[in-house]
């Protein structure tokens, strides 16, 4: 799956480019990763562009222009080396969470064929960063959890569970330790990255609680309490803000960052907060300016942009981004005249059930307490509901591009709910053989017809996702809803 992914993603990874130059928001971080890579790895000219996120994204970007140059290959390369990632991640997750190779083979095709991470795996923007980190981290967690119930079971084999009404202890956790600096990173490449240390965070202890109520602790909640809240909130929000600071190293470093030396110039040297060092304060003044620049993109006070968009039409795609549009010039459709574009959209084969998925997922935690659709939602909620707590900002669909691993794996396991459980029978001789039933061929044909159609429903928007030159009547009839013109 994840060389399929990797070809995909690789193929023709230098076209489409403005006239040789960055496309769309390429033209803000490919810039300022080109400087980290000449000027010491900071940004101490804020005439390139808005220098209003923090490193970790176009320090990424910075790596493919190291080896390959200021080219398309180099601000475009390790973003493809992401959505291929992501695409090994995803997989192992699903596989991890059901126990099943199928499945999690399955979860790979649909995000290979995902039209957001297709084409933000192939444009040198943040947003496939931050999706990747962030995914690995959940997958981290997800490892925590099997690693935890295999130490209670351990104590449960040695009688050791009923030795106190907490429970055991659980010994150092490397796999929960390893989310926390993943999701340092990113929120590295976005500030957005919070909202996940919030919602993990509160999904670690809540699978504690499940580990040890399921091995019979007397008190599971005050055990979870007194036991994991306080390593888990070291690990996974004390270990985070290490390493965010961590990537701000050079620029503390330097000597011409950005806002570096803010004391003295920016701001005075005096006050209540004269004790802290002036390095951090000089951070913590950039932080602040660049929350203000955040706060101040409202539609209130003016700022409009023709593709921006809200949360709510996030899950359906219903109001995609277009990356890159030419008309003039354009050759090789068979007609006189050709148009070539990249939009960001979501395949609708599945983004347009999302909302069917979402309601199915939320049902099976309600009324079966399925921990699987439990830990999806909160990966995918964590990426969408905090936006709608300012509607009035100025928002985008690319926004949207953390969501796209959560929804194939919630996808995928919906369609192990249609394939059922496979049942075996034992042989005379000690072995096991599939016994297939008329429901289980069913949902194996349904399954099959359903990937089958995303896979088509991809390979129909790859010219419009990948700048290929198609006739004026093909690009219309590619924009299936009014509001994705």
């Amino acid at each position: 799956m994840t060389a399929i992914a990797a070809i995909t993603r690789f193929t023709m990874l230098n076209y489409p480019t403005d006239a040789g130059t960055p496309v769309f928001d390429e033209k803000h971080y490919t810039p300022q990763a080109w400087q980290m890579v000449t000027g010491g790895g900071v940004e101490d000219n804020p005439g390139f562009g808005l220098v209003v996120h923090p490193p970790v994204g176009k320090q990424m970007i910075g790596l493919g222009e190291l080896l390959f140059g200021y080219s398309p290959i180099g601000w475009r390369f390790t973003a493809a080396i992401f959505g291929s990632v992501i695409i090994l991640l995803v997989v192992r997750i699903t596989r991890r969470m059901t126990r099943s190779t199928l499945l999690g083979a399955i979860a790979g095709i649909l995000l290979i064929c995902d039209g957001v991470t297709f084409v933000s795996s192939r444009i040198g923007m943040l947003d496939i960063f931050q999706a990747g980190f962030v995914l690995a981290a959940f997958g981290c967690l997800i490892v925590d959890r099997d690693v935890v119930r295999m130490r209670l079971a351990r104590a449960d084999a040695e009688g050791r569970i009923a030795l106190s009404q907490w429970g055991p202890r659980l010994g150092v956790r490397w796999w929960r330790f390893g989310a926390g600096v993943l999701l340092g990173l990113s929120t590295g490449v976005k500030w957005s990255g919070l909202y996940y240390i919030v919602a993990f965070g509160l999904l670690s202890v809540f699978f504690d609680v499940a580990a040890r109520r399921a091995y019979g602790v007397l008190r599971p909640w005050a055990g979870t309490i007194v036991r994991d809240v306080l390593p888990a909130m070291y690990a996974l929000v004390a270990i985070a803000l290490l390493v965010y600071l961590g990537t701000w190293g050079m620029w503390f470093a330097s000597e011409d960052g950005y806002d570096r030396y803010s004391v003295g110039n920016a701001i005075g040297t005096g006050g209540t907060w004269s004790w802290i060092p002036d390095a951090l304060r000089s951070l913590w003044h950039n932080q602040g300016e660049s929350l203000k620049f955040h706060e101040g993109l409202t539609n209130s006070a003016g700022n409009h942009h023709p593709w921006e968009s809200k949360p709510w039409s996030w899950p359906m795609g219903l109001r995609p981004m277009l990356y890159y549009y030419a008309d003039t010039g354009v050759t090789g459709c068979g007609q006189s005249v050709c148009v070539k574009a990249v939009m960001l959209i979501g395949t609708p084969a599945m983004w347009w059930l999302s909302l069917p998925m979402l309601a199915w997922g939320i049902w099976r935690t309600v009324t079966r307490f399925d921990w699987r659709y439990a830990a999806m939602l909160v990966g995918y909620l964590a990426g969408l509901l905090p936006w709608f707590l300012d509607l009035d900002r100025q928002m985008y669909f690319f926004y949207a591009v953390p969501l796209a691993p959560f929804l194939v794996m919630g996808l995928a396991i919906t369609l192990g709910d249609i394939l059922g459980p496979a049942p075996f029978a034992r042989a005379p001789n000690g072995h096991r053989f599939l016994l297939t039933s008329e429901r289980q061929s069913l949902g194996l044909l349904l399954v099959s017809l359903y990937v089958s159609i995303v896979i088509a429903n991809f390979i129909w928007l790859w010219p419009i996702l990948t700048a290929l030159p198609i006739t004026v009547d093909s690009w219309h009839n590619h924009l299936l809803l009014p509001s994705w013109r």
